[in-house]
């Protein structure tokens, strides 16, 4: 009989691409937010200006995305981390998967049913008002915050699951930061200025994936031994 040593090739194989798709898709987003936030892609900049149908597109199609990256990834954590401190990382998959759910549905929405309409020029549609996307000032606006601090518990919870040093200790590191900013993410929508601090999320979250990249790529293949069998 044979057993391994090591955890199978592939975990350490999807979370290796899951934390590369994560970092992609993060930092496609972060890169169209400065970019939206300057006003070049048609709002009239900063974090209160409402975005564009253009800017919608740009702004939500790698956010949607980086939803089902994020599980996956957060999946792969949790069949790494060691028996003894799976509890961690389960309670991160699960707050992940609440988070992943908000988001998608949000930004599902704004993509095929918001954008068409104000494509369409039916901005003062009654049907269309509930689903608009303002910044601090609409129903799916406090969604997405909501979305955003579930995906920081995730991180922080999840943290717990690395205990070693080198890497491991890097990703916790990057992941207990990026569960930090959960206060600043949740209340500013009762106070705008938190907002520059909640930013932080784009270091913290993109130093995790990147992090986890590094360290599943890292991680030993499986390798098999002759199990120990008694006389």
């Amino acid at each position: 009989m044979e057993r391994t040593t090591s955890r199978p090739t592939t975990v350490s194989t999807i979370g290796f691409w899951a934390a590369v798709f994560a970092t992609l898709f993060s930092v496609t987003y972060i890169v169209a937010q400065i970019g939206e936030w300057a006003g070049l892609l048609g709002s009239a900049g900063g974090p209160e200006s409402s975005s564009t149908p253009f800017g919608l597109v740009v702004l939500l199609t790698p956010s949607l995305f980086l939803g089902t990256a994020f599980v996956i990834l957060m999946v792969s954590v949790h069949y790494y981390a060691p028996e003894e401190r799976k509890i961690w990382s389960h309670i991160g998959l699960v707050f992940a998967t609440i988070y992943a759910v908000l988001i998608s549905i949000n930004y599902y929405v704004q993509l095929t049913f918001v954008v068409p309409r104000l494509l369409q020029g039916n901005v003062d549609s009654v049907s269309l008002q509930p689903f608009l996307f303002v910044p601090f000032d609409s129903f799916l606006y406090s969604v997405d915050i909501l979305g955003y601090s579930f995906m920081s518990l995730a991180t922080l919870f999840a943290a717990f699951a690395f205990t070693g040093s080198g890497v491991e200790r890097t990703v916790r590191r990057f992941m207990i930061a990026n569960g930090l900013i959960l206060p600043f993410l949740a209340l500013q929508i009762y106070y705008h200025p938190l907002i520059w601090v909640a930013a932080l999320w784009a270091i913290t979250f993109p130093g995790a994936t990147v992090s986890l990249a590094v360290l599943f790529r890292r991680d030993p293949p499986a390798t098999a031994e002759p199990a120990v069998t008694s006389a």
